[in-house]
C-alpha cells in the first residue's frame, strides 16, 4: 500500500509525522509514495526544512544558523553521513521489531557518537516551576549529531519496545500511544482506510460470488 501525500494532514512542509517519536519521524523520511520509495532529504535544504518541521531547530538564532549551511560542502557532507547513519537505524529498529537487540556495532557508534555531541540542557522556570530543558544552538552541521545521538539512546532504551512497530501496509514505522496497543498502521488516514476498503471490496466480491 503506497501513500500519497494528499491523503493526510500528518505532512508537515512536504514531511510526514505519524511516528510519535521524533527519531522515527526521522527514519520516515524516507517513506514509500505513489512513486516508490523516495527520499525527502536529498539536499541540505530539505534538511533544514526537516529540522525545522521537527521542531529540532526552534529559536530564531538556530535557524539562521542552520540555513547559512544550505549550500555548505560540510552540510553536504554531513548529510550524506546521516542518511546512512538513517539505514543503520533502521536495522536496529527492525531488530527491536522482531524481539531482538540492536548490533554490538550500532551500539558501539551511537555511544561514540553520544560521547563526541554531548546534548546539553539548562533548567528553566516555567510557570512557577523549574524545568530541565535541551539547549541547542548548533555552529557546524555535524552539530547536528547531539539530538539525533540523544534521540536514538532513547529510542533504544525505550521500556516498552513492543510498541515500536513498523506498519503492516508500508515501510514506516511509529511508536503506538495507544491505549491499548493495538495500532497496526502508520496512519488511518494513509493505510488504514485503504485496506479496510480493500478488505470490504474482497467480502462484497466473496459475498456476490457465493450468490450466483
Amino acid at each position: 500500500m503506497r501513500a500519497t501525500a494528499q491523503e493526510a494532514n500528518e505532512w508537515v512542509d512536504g514531511f510526514l509525522f505519524i511516528a510519535n517519536r521524533t527519531i522515527l519521524d526521522f527514519l520516515n523520511t524516507k517513506p514509500e509514495l505513489a512513486a516508490g520509495l523516495t527520499e525527502l532529504l536529498p539536499d541540505a535544504h530539505a534538511l533544514e526544512r526537516w529540522l525545522i518541521a521537527a521542531g529540532i531547530v526552534s529559536s530564531p538564532r538556530a535557524k539562521t544558523l542552520v540555513r547559512g549551511w544550505r549550500d555548505s560542502a560540510e552540510a553536504a557532507s554531513f548529510l550524506k553521513e546521516l542518511t546512512a547513519f538513517r539505514e543503520r537505524l533502521r536495522t536496529a529498529v527492525m531488530r527491536i521489531e522482531d524481539g531482538s537487540l540492536p548490533s554490538d556495532a550500532f551500539l558501539a557508534e551511537v555511544n561514540s557518537l553520544l560521547r563526541k555531541y554531548p546534548r546539553h540542557t539548562s533548567l528553566n522556570k516555567r510557570d512557577s516551576k523549574l524545568v530541565r530543558e535541551a539547549v541547542f544552538e548548533p555552529r557546524k552541521p555535524t552539530d547536528l549529531w547531539a539530538p539525533v545521538a540523544d534521540a536514538t539512546a532513547d529510542l533504544l532504551t525505550e521500556n516498552e519496545p513492543s510498541r515500536i512497530r513498523k506498519c503492516e501496509s508500508c515501510v514506516s514505522h511509529f511508536f503506538d500511544t495507544s491505549k491499548k496497543g493495538s495500532r497496526r498502521w502508520c496512519s488511518m488516514n494513509i493505510c488504514g482506510n485503504k485496506l479496510k476498503v480493500a478488505a470490504y471490496q474482497r467480502r462484497r466480491r466473496g459475498t456476490s460470488a457465493s450468490t450466483d
